[in-house]
């Protein structure tokens, strides 16, 4: 940019005799030779320039020069030189914005994560939902979106979140889900960047903390599979009407062990149960929206007999108002299992910590994520 505009001063006064020809060439030059040190480039030809030109020798000698024009001259000349340094210094010390903040008219995206589970703890307390939160959906949500992870194959989890697509999505054992994924979709709007993989999974983690749980570590990474072609294998996640085999049947399936099978059984502690979804009626405990070790001393400490109803099999208390279901009588009736309904009823430090280990796992499984990837 500098150097056009001292063509063109040195053309005009060039046109006025204020220097010869041979001038022009020379000063022009020497313009060329100032950007190019000014800009720091490298390893250019010394050699002039090819629209240099030489004098021509016919040519009678000029007048003297204009010292006012000539003073004009060297300040244009100056002042283009610095706007062109200016110029040149900001385009190549300048950082290109990212792509993801050009559709946004950002130079950076700052993924605050922290603003996100604001966004989700603003949401869990409504009225008029179910016992005034959706807390315990949000946890079920994140449960049975990874829960259909497949270690032999290394199929299904949370990473994908291929609970949007058919045939998934339609799938008896999310029934109710759909709302679940409703409520979240505000909070990925106000958070493109976010994947749904997750928001998903973190708005589960908000909500055991928020409901008075453990802290659950939880780290980003997990990236939103394009179609329902990627939905795993039906019939992955836990049926409450089945027995003790089958629950080691689904959880040994993801590779977890006797203990964390029943800590995380021990998420049956919120929420409750609704005919028009899974079958089932009532709540597990008088606390639905309190994360505590309630559901393993209600299931040692009451009597529970089966619900005399035209529904599926399910287990009631004295008040008839409390229901368990057969895959939560399991847990007392085979030994094994028992032991660990004990130690949770009696220690609720032993299961907030047994539950946070198992679950942030749970929430991983599948998930391939970035190197040096941190909880937030």
């Amino acid at each position: 940019m500098a150097l056009q505009i001292a063509r063109l001063v040195l053309a005009r006064c060039a046109n006025q005799q204020v220097a010869s020809s041979s001038a022009l060439v020379n000063l022009e030059y020497a313009m060329l030779s100032r950007s190019v040190s000014t800009w720091g480039f490298r390893n250019l030809s010394s050699s002039k320039p090819s629209f240099c030109v030489a004098a021509s020798s016919a040519s009678p000698p000029p007048p003297p020069p204009n010292n006012k024009a000539v003073n004009t001259l060297r300040f244009i000349l100056l002042g283009s030189v610095a706007v062109g340094g200016v110029f040149a210094y900001a385009l190549f010390n300048s950082e290109m914005p990212q792509p993801a903040a050009l559709a946004t008219g950002q130079t950076t995206v700052k993924k605050d994560y922290g603003a996100v589970k604001k966004a989700i703890e603003d949401i869990l307390d409504v009225e008029g939902y179910d016992d005034g939160s959706y807390g315990p959906l949000l946890v079920r949500l994140a449960w049975h979106a990874s829960g259909t992870f497949d270690k032999a194959d290394g199929t299904g989890g949370s990473n994908g979140a291929t609970m949007r697509f058919e045939p998934e999505c339609s799938w008896g054992s999310n029934a109710g889900l759909d709302k679940a994924r409703s409520i979240l979709e505000p909070i990925k709007a106000k958070f493109p960047w976010i994947s749904y993989a997750d928001l998903w999974t973190l708005s589960g983690v908000v909500a055991v903390e928020g409901m008075g749980g453990p802290t659950i570590p939880w780290r980003p990474g997990r990236v939103d599979k394009p179609s329902g072609v990627h939905c795993p294998a039906g019939g992955r996640l836990p049926d409450a009407s089945k027995g003790a085999q089958h629950i080691r049947e689904v959880f040994s399936r993801m590779g977890f062990n006797d203990q964390e099978m029943v800590a995380l059984s021990g998420a049956h502690t919120l929420g409750r149960c609704h005919t028009d979804r899974s079958g089932y009626v009532n709540p597990w405990t008088n606390a639905p929206t309190t994360f505590s070790n309630l559901y393993f001393q209600d299931l040692l400490n009451k009597k529970w007999t089966p619900k005399k109803w035209d529904g599926p099999l399910q287990y009631e208390d004295n008040t008839k108002t409390l229901m368990m279901l057969p895959t939560d009588m399991e847990l007392i009736k085979d030994k094994k299992f028992r032991k660990y309904v004990e130690l949770y009823a009696k220690n609720e430090e032993q299961f907030f910590s047994d539950f946070a280990s198992a679950f942030s796992r749970l929430l991983e499984l599948g998930v391939q994520f970035p190197a040096a990837t941190v909880a937030v």
